[in-house]
């Protein structure tokens, strides 16, 4: 199995742009700099920016010209004020790095990072007093001696009358604030923030100037906050770039954070260029995550293995190390020389290890389908996960006692990952229906296909692109019993098809669900409902929906669904999930005049209406409801 968390090992040949970075960070010298490391959930931003850092590191022979600081916006989230807590690190680092140096007390050095601590604790005090103070009271949750102050003075502005008791509490809160925090809300109170900022800033520059180092700064996780969370640490570094000797390199998905900046100014109006220019004048050197080739999968998914098998006690760990510099100069010269089974085989012959040329060939096999399959494309955190699902579905497979051929395994994961539940529901209906477990359309397809003739998709749920390549890929599924990979897979299959998981009571009101037309709700087969529990229930709704997809959804079957979900709007989820599946342009009308009133069904209301093949009498129904909701 393989976690998911970021890594500074170069599995992805990441290190021709990590080294770049570095070097420009270098080549800057004591100038600022800042870099936006930008790309989608799982595309291995996070990889690349420790990868940076190191490459820095290993720059600095002597060790001494950098100071690095790793902050995660996300842990902060919730918990403080994400501006302040970077702050407060920066703070933090300083002094830490300043003790490993033994600067003696006496130098000039702590008289500075005095100073820009206490600066950073006046904007933690103000934040939260001084509003309070000018008679405006945020909702805010302080701690501590602050807590106490804030606690002090809302309970005098909400209780006048109470004038001599107001006072002692307030005196006797700012007592307990350290003396350089009641001496910065005396002094810098009257200032304007411009020149607070400015105090900060050039107290900071002076303070690196006397360490002669620069400080890099590497933020992560930016695009997994609240947009709140997000802007405030944007902000707070806004408070230290293009300090001299900073060099910031934060990693988001670009598009994340422009959607955050929008959320975060609510109401008001920004045009695209506004949003573009508040990044632009934050990042000045934005580089995007390479997107992983076929070379780059076969080489990742060949390292995985082998880092496996480390694990495992059957290689030392300096294998690894010497497959990835084999693999990657093999990478360095992929446009030139094909990245091949072959190829890969001949960079790792020094490599003695049973079992090698089959992680090679499960590489090659997976690579092409991986890079180009529908909700995968090359995404290295979802290739791992899909490796982990295959590794467990090939020990539960062993531990069953069945035989299956990996390739099989392979592909009918893919369809799993990548086709709709619908299509799933379909394909598990149709292998347990034949009782060889070979279905005979799935033969002709691959028939029709090879021989180059039309498409035609045996279920609508079917007339998709990925299932027309996925039925071309190998091995071919025609003359298989599948029953094993469907008993395999039977965490999303069995619910749907295994009739004889209802109880005789859940299986009554089953017949009586398949005979409803569209009528008035039955408060009595409601109550049978009820009365079976949610898990059966839930079974039960997974029932309806395989009939549902099977008959387009009738207004009928829909009717039968929403009793269930009667029973328990808990399940209403996985119904608005079945109905979401329906292309927008077949929705009908009667449909959303059955559902319209249902808090489960909004977010999928809202799908459909924004949808421009969605037709206009159900675009009317649902506006209708909107206008008298």
């Amino acid at each position: 199995m393989w976690n998911d968390i970021e890594t500074s090992k170069d599995y992805l040949h990441f290190s021709v742009v990590s080294q770049a970075v570095a070097d420009m960070i270098v080549d800057s010298g004591k100038s600022p700099i800042s870099i936006g490391v930008s790309g989608s959930w799982g595309s291995g931003k996070s990889s690349l920016v420790k990868m940076i850092g190191q490459d820095l590191k290993n720059c600095d022979e002597k060790g001494d010209n950098y100071i690095f600081l790793e902050f995660n916006a996300w842990l902060y989230q919730g918990y403080d004020d994400a501006r302040t807590a970077l702050l407060q690190s920066v703070s933090k680092t300083l002094s830490i790095e300043m003790k490993k140096r033994n600067i003696p007390e006496n130098d000039g050095a702590w008289d500075k990072l005095k100073k820009f601590t206490k600066r950073i604790s006046w904007f933690q005090v103000s934040k939260l007093a001084l509003p309070l103070i000018a008679g405006f009271i945020p909702g805010v949750n302080a701690v501590g001696a602050i807590g106490g102050l804030v606690s002090a003075i809302s309970n005098s502005i909400g209780n006048p009358e109470e004038e001599l008791k107001n006072s002692e509490a307030v005196n006797s809160a700012v007592e307990k604030l350290a003396p350089e925090v009641k001496e910065l809300l005396k002094d810098e109170a009257t200032k304007p923030a411009t020149e607070q900022i400015e105090s900060l800033r050039n107290e900071f520059k002076e303070l690196l100037e006397k360490l002669n180092v620069k400080l890099v700064v590497l933020v992560d996780d930016l695009d997994r906050c609240l947009p709140e969370t997000a802007v405030s640490t944007l902000e707070a570094m806004r408070l230290l770039l293009f300090v001299d000797r900073t060099a910031f390199i934060i990693a988001a998905d670009e598009q994340m954070i422009r959607n955050g900046v929008r959320a975060h100014f609510g109401d008001v109006e920004l045009s695209e260029g506004l949003v573009t220019s508040y990044f632009d004048k934050l990042i000045q050197v934005p580089i995007t995550v390479p997107r992983l080739g076929v070379a780059e999968i076969k080489v990742y998914i060949v390292l995985l293995y082998i880092e496996a098998d480390i694990r495992k006690n059957i290689l030392d760990e300096s294998v690894l190390t010497y497959a990835q510099n084999k693999l990657n100069d093999l990478l360095s010269r992929a446009w030139q020389t094909p990245v091949t089974k072959e190829t890969i085989e001949k960079a790792l012959e020094d490599i003695t290890l049973d079992g090698l040329s089959e992680h090679v060939s499960m590489a090659d096999q997976l690579a092409g389908i991986l890079a180009t399959a529908e909700n995968i494309k090359g995404n290295p955190r979802l290739i791992k996960r899909f490796m982990n699902s295959l590794e467990i579905r090939k020990k539960v497979a062993e531990l069953n006692g069945i035989t299956v051929d990996p390739g099989l395994l392979i592909k009918m994961l893919l369809f799993e990952r990548c086709a709709s539940t619908g299509a799933f529901d379909y394909l598990s209906q149709q292998v347990l229906q034949d009782e060889d477990g070979k279905p005979s359309f799935i033969k002709e397809l691959e028939d029709s296909l090879v021989t180059g003739n039309e498409y035609k998709a045996p279920d609508t749920n079917w007339e998709t692109d990925f299932i027309k390549k996925w039925l071309l890929l190998s091995p071919a599924l025609g003359e298989m019993d599948l029953r094993p990979l469907i008993y395999l897979s039977k965490d999303r299959s069995m619910p749907f098809a295994a009739y004889d998981e209802l109880s005789p009571e859940g299986k009554k009101i089953l017949e009586a669900l398949k005979e409803m037309k569209n009528v008035p709700l039955n408060q009595d087969l409601i109550d049978k409902i009820k009365g079976l529990g949610e898990m059966e229930s839930t079974l039960l709704l997974n029932q309806i929906a395989r009939i549902g997809r099977g008959n387009q959804w009738t207004t009928g079957t829909v009717c039968a669904a929403i009793h269930i979900t009667e029973a328990y709007p808990s399940i209403g989820d996985r119904l608005a999930l079945a109905l979401s599946e329906i292309p927008s342009k077949s929705v009908k009308a009667a449909i959303v005049e059955r559902i319209k009133d249902k808090e489960w069904a909004r977010d999928l209301l809202e799908k459909w209406a924004n949808d421009s093949e969605t037709p206009a009498s159900v675009k009317n129904a649902i506006t209708s409801k909107k206008s008298r909701g």
